[in-house]
């Protein structure tokens, strides 16, 4: 596979998966990348490139800590996890892979109209982690990022022989960060209707009809703090229009699929993690994703959906590196 074009200089040998393209921005506000990452191009297997930000962990005192791999939800891309996420984590020792699923940010659009499916989308992060990851990664899934990482757990943990192993790699971990529950979005919606009928009309209208992307304060409130500076909320407003250029999924066929499949073993740890001023996701919401994993959700104070972006954005981030140092013990 030709490379045509790099940002960072890599030995060969780990650039093999990758194609490389020297091509223009399909964002009409690209993201500008921070000091310590690079902008690849995973090619997957039908050719279509997907966009990977990398910071790597710097220290080699922690080079067996378990990669992160970060899977963004609706309206977002990569860009949502290096704005602060992954400067945190490389810094405190991880290797971190921020993925564009296909149609969304500086990803390749496949034909049709809309991105894919839960089992596409698991598909194309599990090419990802086969092909380029020596160690079990964890992943970390934001909104119905977090709902594709449960299907990518709930085959893993049914297969049974390591032909079928391969498809689906091994897991150190997985982060569910405010993701949508194993049901999906139709009891968040049915609990507003009855419960908060005029945040259901603003979540339906902000998200379904995409009004967050006219409204700076519908904006905010969608997945910020109240306290979010105006132009904090612009720059991510403009990133979230331009991120987004075919929905992730068709939501009927998605709904009409789920719940996504009960684990049959715990082989997998798994922290949910949820955000007390989340508009999106409901208490109700974290308790279920919770219940259906064993065990008991952390719901984060003074945050909003977007917890990776949002004012308070260390907090979640702390508890996520106390989980996770956990973990570099025990593997």
């Amino acid at each position: 596979m030709a490379v045509l074009h790099t940002i960072q200089h890599t030995p060969l040998m780990t650039l093999k998966p990758f194609a490389v393209l020297n091509k223009p921005h399909k964002m009409r506000v690209p993201y500008e990348l921070k000091n310590g990452q690079s902008r690849i191009y995973h090619q997957l297997p039908y050719g279509l490139n997907m966009e990977v930000i990398v910071q790597k962990n710097k220290d080699p005192d922690h080079k067996n800590h378990p990669p992160l791999v970060f899977v963004h939800g609706s309206y977002h891309a990569a860009w949502c996890w290096a704005e602060h996420w992954l400067p945190f984590f490389s810094a405190s020792g991880f290797d971190c892979y921020a993925l564009s699923l296909l149609g969304q940010g500086e990803s390749d659009a496949p034909s049709g109209t809309v991105a894919g499916s839960l089992q596409t989308h698991a598909g194309d992060v599990a090419d990802f982690i086969q092909r380029n990851l020596k160690l079990p990664p964890v992943l970390l899934g934001h909104s119905f990022g977090g709902l594709i990482i449960q299907y990518y757990i709930a085959n893993l943990r049914n297969e049974a022989d390591s032909a079928l192993e391969a498809s689906y790699p091994k897991l150190t971990g997985a982060v569910l960060v405010c993701s949508v529950p194993p049901s999906g979005n139709s009891g968040l919606v049915w609990r507003y209707l009855f419960s908060k009928p005029v945040a259901a009309f603003k979540v339906t209208r902000s998200l379904a009809a995409k009004a967050f992307q006219a409204s700076l304060p519908l904006c905010r409130e969608t997945f910020f703090s109240a306290t979010m500076e105006d132009k904090l909320v612009l720059r991510y407003q403009e990133l979230m229009k331009e991120s987004s250029r075919m929905p992730l999924f068709d939501l009927r066929k998605l709904n009409a699929s789920l719940p996504v499949p009960k684990p049959t073993n715990r082989s997998t740890e798994i922290l949910v993690l949820g955000a007390r001023d989340d508009f999106i996701v409901d208490t109700e919401g974290l308790n279920e994703t919770g219940r259906f994993y064993d065990v008991s959700p952390i719901c984060i104070e003074g945050v909003a959906h977007d917890m990776m972006l949002d004012c308070s954005r260390e907090k979640g981030a702390d508890v996520i590196l106390s989980w996770l140092n956990g973990l570099s013990i025990s593997t």
